[in-house]
């Protein structure tokens, strides 16, 4: 027993002392190529086994023969792990590499390719990764591309906005001040007009610039639904009665929300008009509120005809405006943006849909305890 542990001592300190050198070579070589690292690695390993050989036969007083039988043998080892371990380092540089230039592809904006080659279970999970982020990367780009249009879409239809009601203030001020206004109350009730539709543009903007500045800022109290869509239908009344248009409440319940009343009554206020001034004279609006396995879905249905099913997916975007409604009383595109934005600073969702005769605006918020 004495002299298997004194055997076990030997070989141990033997390998230790490979140990520790391999260590060290390691640390100096951190920074090169994994095939060195392999290349160490196995060197080590015989390296520990010969050194415990070593001290073990020099311990038991082998015969010189024997010692150098046995120091022949490891040296083979040494050898053939070497080059094991070299070929196997060139092997998976070789796969790092085709995958590094894989990535390199979809950083450059294409698409990730995984190498078609076999690899190891980690370099082929680095590829799914890699893979999964290259997809995600491609919807940032597409909804960047998207935004940036909506930007300039919005940049254009604002300067036209702006431009049209400045240069008939500009021309009403001027027939104003050079006294050849026929009617100089009618020229101030429309420059009234004129600049309320501005304040509301710039209240709209300002809005929006919050939203998506994130401080938009909500004050949360339980309301019922009913109580909201009863004012919001109020308020656009009198809009109603000019278009020509019927506003209906159909199947609205009582249902509690917590929400920012201030805030929902925009979103409200911002779908009926939309609603409103589309719909053609004769038709109605309804508005209608129900719980769903969702949550309290709020519905405002016009007669717009409906929109283009390639349209849908852009009707939330910022400064989008249908084809028949870039006409100035129709806004800056900016109303739907607004309430896609509140909705979902409530942790709800906006949809809309086509339906008989026009379409359908769906608002999802989160349900209240009764």
């Amino acid at each position: 027993m004495r002299d298997m542990l004194l055997i076990a001592l030997f070989a141990f300190l033997g390998a230790a002392a490979a140990g520790v050198l391999g260590a060290c070579v390691l640390l100096l070589i951190r920074r090169w190529s994994l095939t060195a690292h392999l290349a160490v690695v196995a060197g080590v390993a015989v390296a520990a086994m010969l050194a415990g050989t070593l001290a073990v036969a020099r311990a038991m007083f082998l015969s010189a023969h024997d010692l150098s039988v046995v120091t022949t043998v490891v040296a083979m080892a040494a050898v053939v792990s070497t080059v094991t371990a070299l070929l196997l380092g060139r092997w998976v540089v070789a796969r790092s590499r085709e995958l590094a230039l894989a990535a390199r592809s979809f950083g450059d904006g294409g698409d990730f390719a995984a190498p078609e080659r076999p690899s190891t279970a980690e370099l082929a999970a680095l590829s799914r990764e890699l893979a999964a982020t290259s997809v995600r990367l491609a919807e940032s780009r597409d909804r960047e591309r998207a935004l940036e249009s909506s930007r300039r879409e919005l940049v254009a239809w604002i300067s036209h906005d702006l431009r049209t009601p400045l240069a008939g203030l500009r021309a009403m001020a001027e027939a104003l001040e050079d006294g050849v206004a026929a009617e100089p109350d009618r020229y101030l009730r429309q420059i009234r007009t004129e600049v309320e539709r501005l304040n509301d543009m710039v209240g709209d903007l300002f809005e929006l610039s919050r939203i998506h500045a994130g401080a938009l800022t909500l004050s949360l109290s339980r309301i019922s639904l009913y109580d909201l869509i009863g004012d919001a239908l109020a308020g656009a009344d009198p809009l109603a009665h000019e278009h020509g248009v019927r506003l209906v409440g159909e199947r609205v319940e009582p249902v509690p929300v917590e929400v920012d009343g201030r805030e929902m009554s925009r979103v409200l206020g911002n779908l009926l008009v939309n609603a409103i001034r589309r719909t053609p004279a004769d038709g109605t609006v309804a508005v209608a509120a129900r719980r769903s396995d969702e949550g309290v879905v709020l519905s405002v249905t016009d007669g717009c005809g409906g929109i283009p099913e390639e349209d849908l997916p852009r009707v939330f975007d910022t400064g989008w405006r249908g084809t028949h409604a870039r006409t100035p009383p129709a806004g800056a595109g900016l109303g739907l943006a607004i309430v896609r934005g509140i909705v979902e600073a409530h942790r709800g969702s906006t949809t809309v849909r086509n339906v008989t005769g026009g379409c359908r605006f769906e608002v999802t918020l989160p349900a209240t305890e009764s």
